[in-house]
């Protein structure tokens, strides 16, 4: 046997199904036709399209997801090329088709500046300006900033915890979010953040994410962006919607806020944990401290952070979060918050609030916690 053939033995999906020398396909394609529009949002619309039987499976008609900065402006009777595997995998989140192409009416070459590419190498790379490369407008302040000057960074794993985190920070104080790529990489996917475009000062999309008002190559230069090119007094940081995990400690997306909490300490920030905490969700490993604040905090964190728990949590619920954060490493601060008031900034928010599913009523300790970071951000700043 060669030296090739045994270094490719027993490796997964190299079967050269066929003959073209890969494994299984990854990508459900399916066509259709759009028969008419049923809402849209900034930077994304959402049309009832009627698809090509192809699988005894398939449904006569799906929700399907545009984003028009990258395929055009799909019109009623246009033929679609779609990807269907959100719906084939019953994602709540992602639960749509997503329009590849309107392969009969490309729209038009980008005429923009920048040559940074995003979602790489994939079908739907996208080439944006990044907010430091040369040339774009605010190269000087953030190619030129190394330090936050202590800026407040909140840090959440779940992008539900933003509109909460919000929630608690009085409107007069400029806040930015910047949106990792550990859920969805386009920052249009998100209702939450049209719906909060108002109480934002701007959005800075980082790493492989695209679609925010600044583009970052990095969580690092994000930051800078957000301080220096947004002028936010409080940035908060999550990935996008629709996070992923296995259900190990270490096979989540939101595992990189340890990460982040790292970036914001290298670059003089002062990061602030939006904590995962519940006692609704039906999952042991998310009762009390979620396994994935206790993984990111106490193995991924090198550095401090402050860890917000707000007073007023269900008793029982309370002791299991402070049993937890006992075991966390004591480079971290625990920073009890007065919750008085929480819960009327929270019913006041112009977005549903949702976690998994689950409403302000039925998990209210995880948006108490999110919102407690809030206000304690809002308070470092005297």
């Amino acid at each position: 046997m060669s030296q090739a053939a045994q270094n490719t033995r027993g490796r997964p999906g190299r079967d050269s199904i066929g003959g073209d020398g890969y494994g299984e396909r990854v990508v459900r394609w399916r066509s259709g036709r759009v028969i008419s529009e049923r809402c849209r949002w900034r930077g994304a619309i959402e049309y009832q399209v009627r698809l090509d039987p192809r699988s005894p499976d398939d449904p006569d008609t799906v929700r399907a997801l545009a984003y028009p900065e990258l395929v055009g402006t799909p019109q009623a009777g246009d033929r679609v090329l779609l990807n269907t595997n959100a719906l084939a995998l019953s994602l709540g989140t992602g639960g749509y088709a997503l329009v590849v192409a309107v392969p009969d009416r490309l729209p038009a070459d980008p005429t923009g500046p920048g040559h940074v590419v995003k979602a790489r190498y994939t079908p739907l790379q996208a080439v944006v300006q990044a907010v430091d490369e040369d040339g774009a407008p605010h190269r000087a302040a953030v190619a030129g900033a190394d330090d936050l000057a202590g800026m407040p960074v909140v840090l959440a794993d779940l992008h539900s915890a933003l509109p909460a985190v919000l929630a608690a920070i009085p409107a007069r104080i400029p806040v930015a979010y910047l949106m990792t790529d550990g859920g969805a990489l386009p920052a249009w996917f998100s209702r939450t953040l049209d719906g909060l475009s108002d109480r934002l000062c701007g959005t800075v999309t980082a790493g492989q994410a695209f679609g925010g008002d600044l583009e970052a190559a990095t969580v690092h230069a994000g930051l800078l962006a957000c301080r220096y090119a947004l002028g936010a007094a409080i940035t908060i940081v999550s990935q996008g919607p629709g996070n992923l995990g296995t259900g190990t400690r270490w096979g989540y997306s939101g595992v990189t806020v340890g990460e982040a909490v790292n970036a914001v300490a290298v670059l003089g920030g002062r990061p602030v944990g939006s904590l995962r905490i519940s006692d609704a969700d039906p999952r042991p490993r998310h009762q009390g401290l979620s396994h994935h604040s206790r993984t990111a905090y106490g193995r991924v964190a090198l550095a401090g952070a402050d860890l917000v728990v707000p007073t007023g949590l269900a008793p029982a619920l309370a002791d299991r979060v402070a049993a937890d954060l006992r075991e966390l490493p004591a480079r971290h601060r625990i920073v009890e918050v007065d919750g008085a008031g929480l819960l009327d900034a929270l019913r006041a928010s112009p977005v549903r609030l949702s976690t998994m599913g689950r409403g302000l009523d039925q998990d209210t300790g995880y948006f108490l916690a999110a919102a407690a970071a809030g206000r304690h951000a809002a308070d470092l700043l005297g």
